[in-house]
């Protein structure tokens, strides 16, 4: 048996929130208060331009931000799936199943027992970029990391966040769909199953051998999430998710 995702659950990915955006903490204001009202919150990655919990600079820097998801930690359900902008993150967040790379993708199931593998989505992306990614999340890397950005007034952290302000990150990738299936492939899904990442920031979602490929939207680009909707019809129940 796999973890539920509950009816009304809560989908948001890419918000690289930083000195210029703060739609996301807005949001889990939201949340707190129940103005939005959701029984599970799932943090797809990248929610921070730069977050790393060996990182004295980052961590105080978005400690309001940590303070807030911990308080809505205590009465909703949230699941944090680290990206390539926001790892070695479970000293920060106690009552928070945070999910690493090493375990993504991690499966799910609907209330209708559909299978789900979710993911940040950075997974998977060649040799070199594997390698990489073993390595900047290295525990004795970072606190030595952590120890010349402290000597250096924080200028390595600073400059990689005045380097995301540079980019665009709303952009569309043509031929979506033909980057993505190979990479499907590597899920080794069942059929009528559910893929769901961030990462890409597309928005978009298709379907190939009857395999459902969603790609979740970037919040930093039009403040958008999904949203779980189940159904029962008679006995049976049916799920589907709303962007």
């Amino acid at each position: 048996m796999y973890p539920k995702i509950k009816n009304r659950a809560i989908f948001i990915a890419d918000a690289h929130e930083n000195d210029r955006r703060d739609k996301f903490y807005l949001f889990l204001q939201k949340i707190e208060s129940k103005e939005i009202d959701t029984p599970q919150l799932f943090l797809m990655g990248d929610m921070f331009d730069l977050l790393v919990g060996e990182v004295e600079y980052t961590v105080k820097k978005y400690e309001k931000y940590i303070d807030l998801i911990n308080k809505i930690s205590l009465h909703v359900e949230v699941f944090y799936f680290e990206g390539n902008h926001d790892f070695v993150l479970a000293s920060l967040f106690k009552n928070i199943k945070v999910v690493p790379i090493l375990l993504q993708p991690m499966k799910f199931s609907l209330e209708d027992d559909t299978l789900v593998y979710l993911s940040h989505g950075d997974k998977n992306g060649g040799f070199i970029h594997d390698i990489y990614t073993k390595l900047i999340r290295s525990v004795l890397l970072l606190k030595i990391l952590n120890f010349v950005d402290l000597q250096a007034d924080n200028f390595i952290s600073k400059k990689i966040q005045n380097n995301q302000h540079k980019k665009n990150i709303c952009t569309k990738i043509e031929n979506f769909e033909k980057i993505i299936n190979p990479k499907i492939k590597k899920y080794n899904p069942k059929q009528n199953s559910y893929i769901i990442e961030g990462h890409y920031h597309q928005n978009y979602h298709f379907t190939q051998n009857r395999i459902n490929y969603i790609n979740l939207p970037s919040f930093a680009c039009n403040q958008s999430y999904f949203i779980v909707e189940c159904s029962k019809r008679k006995k049976f129940t049916q799920c589907k998710l709303r962007g």
